[in-house]
C-alpha cells in the first residue's frame, strides 16, 4: 500500500494545507478517502489525473471532507472516465442528483458541453462519441459497520462520534495482505474506533486541538489531543501513528514541538504530523 497526504487540513482557508483528502493505493486500485476543498489540486500536483480514482470513500459530509467532489467527478467525466464509484452516508446520492442531475446546480454546464455543436465537435475531436451522457457517479449509500471486498484489500467500518445527529460519521480500516490502514475521519476516541485500529500498521487520526487550548467542552469531549491520541494508540498496538486536520494556530513551531512530544511521550513507534503531498509506504 502506497498512501499520499493530498489534504492535510481543517474548513479553514490555508495555503500550506488542503482540507481532507488521503490516496491509498493498492495495485491498480486508486482510492481516495474524502475530498475536501484543495485535494483535487493536490492530487494533480501529486501526478496523478481526476480518471485515476476508482473508489471515492467519504467518512462523513462536512464540506471540508466532500466540498472537492463535484470538480473531481467532472473533471473525471471530461476525460472520459467511466463513472466514478462513490460510498458514503446519506445524503450524498441527494447531494450527487442536486449536483448532476437534469435540475442541478451544474445543468446549465452540461447542457452547454452536450448540447452546442462548437461543444459537442470539441468533443468528437477528443475521440468522443454522440450523443454525449452527462456525468452519472455511481453513489452507494453507506452506514457504520459497512464491509466492501476490493481487489485484494478488503474495508470495514465504525461509527465515530463527531456530528451526529446531523449526519453519519465513519472511520474505515483497509487490509491488504498482512498490513492494515486506518483513517479515523473525524473522530472522538471510542470504544469502537479503538478496536477498528487494533494492530494497524499505519493509522491517521485527526487532531483538531492542542492540549494548552482552551476549547468549550462540547468541543473537547469529541475533540482528542495528541496526548489522549497517542494513548489510545499505544493501547490498541498501533505500529506507526500520523495526526492530520491541524488547524492555522497550531502549525507553529511551539505547537508542532508539544504535539511531537506527547505523541513521543505515550506512543512507542514512530509518529508525525501529516503535510501535504507527503507519500508513505504501508
Amino acid at each position: 500500500m502506497r498512501l499520499t497526504i493530498l489534504g492535510s487540513g481543517s474548513p479553514e482557508a490555508y495555503i500550506r494545507r488542503a482540507s481532507s483528502g488521503y490516496l491509498l493505493e493498492i495495485g491498480e486500485d486508486k482510492i481516495l478517502f474524502d475530498c475536501g476543498g484543495g485535494v483535487f489540486d493536490n492530487l494533480v500536483r501529486s501526478g496523478r489525473l481526476p480518471s485515476d480514482i476508482t473508489h471515492l470513500f467519504f467518512t462523513h459530509l462536512h464540506t471540508d471532507h466532500m466540498m472537492d467532489y463535484a470538480r473531481l467527478v467532472h473533471a473525471a467525466w471530461d476525460e472520459g472516465a467511466p463513472p466514478l464509484k462513490v460510498w458514503g452516508p446519506k445524503p450524498i446520492a441527494r447531494q450527487t442528483e442536486l449536483l448532476f442531475g437534469k435540475d442541478g446546480v451544474l445543468s446549465p454546464d452540461l447542457v452547454a458541453r452536450t448540447e452546442l455543436e462548437p461543444s459537442k465537435q470539441v468533443w468528437v475531436a477528443r475521440g468522443g462519441a454522440l450523443p454525449r451522457p452527462w456525468p452519472a457517479p455511481e453513489v452507494t449509500e453507506i452506514s457504520p459497520g459497512f464491509s466492501f471486498e476490493g481487489n485484494g484489500w478488503s474495508l470495514q467500518s465504525c461509527e465515530v462520534p463527531h456530528a451526529q445527529p446531523a449526519f453519519d460519521c465513519m472511520a474505515f480500516s483497509v487490509t491488504a495482505g498482512d498490513k492494515k490502514f486506518v483513517y479515523s475521519g473525524d473522530a472522538g476516541i471510542c470504544p469502537a474506533l479503538s478496536e477498528l485500529q487494533s494492530d494497524a500498521d499505519f493509522l491517521v487520526h485527526w487532531c483538531y486541538r492542542l492540549s494548552s487550548d482552551d476549547v468549550h467542552p462540547a468541543i473537547s469531549q469529541f475533540s482528542p489531543t495528541p496526548e489522549d491520541i497517542a494513548k489510545s494508540a499505544q493501547a490498541s498496538g498501533v505500529k506507526r501513528l500520523l495526526i492530520s486536520h491541524f488547524r492555522i494556530h497550531m502549525d507553529s513551531e511551539e505547537g508542532h514541538a508539544s504535539a511531537r512530544q506527547e505523541m513521543a511521550d505515550h506512543f512507542d513507534g514512530p509518529s508525525g504530523i501529516a503535510e501535504d503531498l507527503e507519500v508513505y509506504t504501508i
